[in-house]
């Protein structure tokens, strides 16, 4: 069945919003400005302030969520469910381990390229599936192993070719580059946890999504700003990248923001495409599939590689494009995108593959999850 001009705009804007969404967060760290303290320029390495606009991005779906429930109520027949009341702290786990896995992963973003980052988060599925089996009590089928087993392998490639790269790297030390990939993987762990945490203690009480994103927005942003606090004083020594050595320097980001405008521009980007992508992703899987959402979130990896090139930001290489086409395969069979394929095999009914079965909780915990895991 062809899609709507209503499904295409939500489809295209779900692939631009989540693309810019690390393109400007990569953006931003790229800016060199002067800082406080009569510094000289320096390269804006603020994640926990990148973090906090994020989580801004977030909270404003609440804001969206009640307008749209406004407008619903206006109408003669109103369409749109609310969900049921609950408590808002059953949230805050999850936006805990939202808060932890964001700031790692934007630290990390200032040590690697924008395209790894992106592919490297495809482990999200691996710690996900295990997680799931210990924790939901989950059964995966044959399929999703192999995927995880193909997930696995596209990893090391990606790695890998960071690896090579990383010798003739001019923006980032062959040591950044891996620290920096290692702590996305580790990021990935914490994700996960999130999700299934919100599979277990969230979905069964039939939250809006776009609430549920806003109120896990609203403990992030909160708690992270009042972090920012402690941060201030905490020395780290050189594994922060700003003048006094401390974990995060939010002043020194104002002061860079001050004498370089354009650094807004970027985070206001971030914070913007956050909210409209997690937006079109919950559109996207209410008006079209969950399946379509998963793809539109593979093709934005391919995006963000092709649009880091067109800039300069980095080199070519095959390698990399071998080690996304592996993680494309193995996300793909994770999620079941192959099983429309093997219903045309003659050798391979779907009657000879009841035993596998639908996966709608699956699904609703990879493509209905909160798209900052996109973010």
């Amino acid at each position: 069945m062809a899609w709507t001009k209503y499904q295409l705009f939500l489809a295209g804007l779900m692939l631009i919003t989540g693309s810019l969404n690390t393109l400007s967060a990569k953006w931003a760290d790229m800016f060199s400005a002067p800082g406080c303290y009569g510094t000289q320029d320096h390269t804006f390495s603020h994640p926990f302030v990148q973090a906090v606009g994020m989580f801004l991005g977030e909270l404003s779906c609440l804001v969206v969520f009640h307008i749209l429930l406004c407008y619903d109520r206006r109408r003669p027949e109103s369409t749109m469910e609310p969900g049921q009341s609950f408590n808002p702290l059953l949230f805050l786990p999850p936006a805990l381990c939202d808060m932890l896995g964001t700031s790692i992963m934007y630290i990390a973003l200032n040590m690697t390229s924008a395209s790894s980052f992106q592919m490297l988060r495809g482990a999200v599925i691996i710690f996900t599936g295990l997680l799931s089996v210990a924790f939901l009590g989950r059964r995966l089928q044959p399929s999703q192993w192999i995927g995880i087993l193909v997930t696995i392998l596209g990893l090391v490639v990606v790695g890998l070719s960071d690896f090579l790269n990383g010798h003739g790297n001019d923006s980032h030390k062959l040591s950044e580059v891996i620290t920096g990939d290692l702590l996305i993987i580790m990021a990935q762990i914490i994700v996960s946890v999130q999700m299934v945490l919100e599979e277990k203690f969230v979905y069964k009480h039939n939250v809006h999504p776009l609430k549920a994103v806003g109120t896990e927005g609203f403990f992030g942003f909160v708690i992270l700003s009042l972090l920012l606090i402690p941060m201030f004083y905490i020395h780290v020594g050189s594994f922060a990248d700003n003048p006094r050595h401390v974990l995060e320097d939010a002043l020194d980001a104002f002061c860079q923001i001050g004498h370089k405008p354009l650094i807004i521009l970027a985070l206001l980007g971030n914070t913007v495409s956050i909210a409209f992508f997690n937006f079109a992703g919950i559109s996207v899987t209410k008006e079209i599939s969950a399946t379509t959402r998963m793809v539109l979130d593979s093709l934005r990896t391919l995006v963000i590689w092709v649009v880091s090139l067109a800039l300069g930001w980095e080199k070519f290489q095959g390698l990399q494009i071998l080690g996304f086409i592996i993680l494309l395969v193995g996300t793909a069979m994770y999620n079941g995108l192959h099983k429309p394929l093997m219903d045309k095999l003659p050798c391979c009914p779907r009657e000879q593959r009841a035993e596998e079965g639908d996966t709608p909780e699956r699904e609703r915990l990879l493509g209905e999850g909160k798209a900052t895991q996109d973010s």
